[in-house]
């Protein structure tokens, strides 16, 4: 059975028609959105404010270069770290986030020691935030070229990244928290006719990003 991305040498073609693009394009895009940070970095500033004049250039860090993390991310990292000061929120995800998807997104490190587990956030939280919008942004232009679709093996994996959170979040809003809830719409949306329920539409969206993330496992470069 053939599946929508196919390998060619160490690329991966996607054999997504251009509409099914733009959809897991714009899915992509509107998690990117939810994880937007809340803070000074994401916010608008005004042309008359004079802490809005660019900063100036951060000498690169010998260690930065040697692991190879870029400098959004480290900026994001130093961020967390520059706020230890203030005092812990040792609140879970799920009472931290208005959003319970988002707490999906950004788990707790550690569910048996808050403390731990809010330390271990202020930390890197920044800059998990950082990572995971670059990682949507880079798969989500790379499925608004034109065709032909042809990922580099970065793409490819950016792309099965991003599936993995869109998925994330349309499992939380459907309700899923294991593999058997995830048979289970399988099962069931093969025993239905075509509905406009908002539920049934989500469930099937799911099913079929499912399908798409395993095709795209199957045919990674080796």
């Amino acid at each position: 059975m053939g599946g929508p991305f196919k390998r060619t040498g160490d690329r991966v073609l996607v054999m997504l028609a251009a509409p099914e693009r733009a959809v897991l394009a714009q899915l992509l895009a509107d998690v990117r959105t939810m994880l937007a940070a809340e803070g000074p970095d994401d916010a608008p500033a005004a042309d008359d404010d004079p802490a809005s004049a660019p900063a100036p250039a951060r000498e690169r860090d010998p260690l930065a270069d040697l692991v190879g993390v870029d400098d959004d991310w480290l900026a994001a990292v130093t961020a967390g770290a520059g706020r230890e000061e203030e005092p812990l929120d040792e609140r879970p995800a799920s009472e931290r986030f208005e959003d319970p998807a988002v707490a999906r997104l950004l788990p707790d490190a550690n569910r048996e020691d808050p403390k731990v587990s809010a330390e271990f956030r202020r930390l890197t939280e920044a800059g998990l935030r950082s990572r995971k919008r670059a990682t949507l942004d880079r798969a989500g232009a790379a499925l608004r070229r034109p065709d032909p679709v042809v990922l580099d093996a970065d793409e490819a994996q950016a792309l099965l990244k991003g599936l993995t959170d869109v998925r994330l979040v349309l499992a939380e809003r459907l309700g899923l928290r294991t593999d058997q809830d995830a048979e289970m719409i399988h099962a069931v949306l093969s025993g239905m006719s075509d509905s406009e329920e908002p539920w049934v539409v989500m469930a099937g969206l799911y099913d079929e990003l499912t399908w798409w993330q395993e095709s795209l496992v199957r045919e990674l470069p080796r």
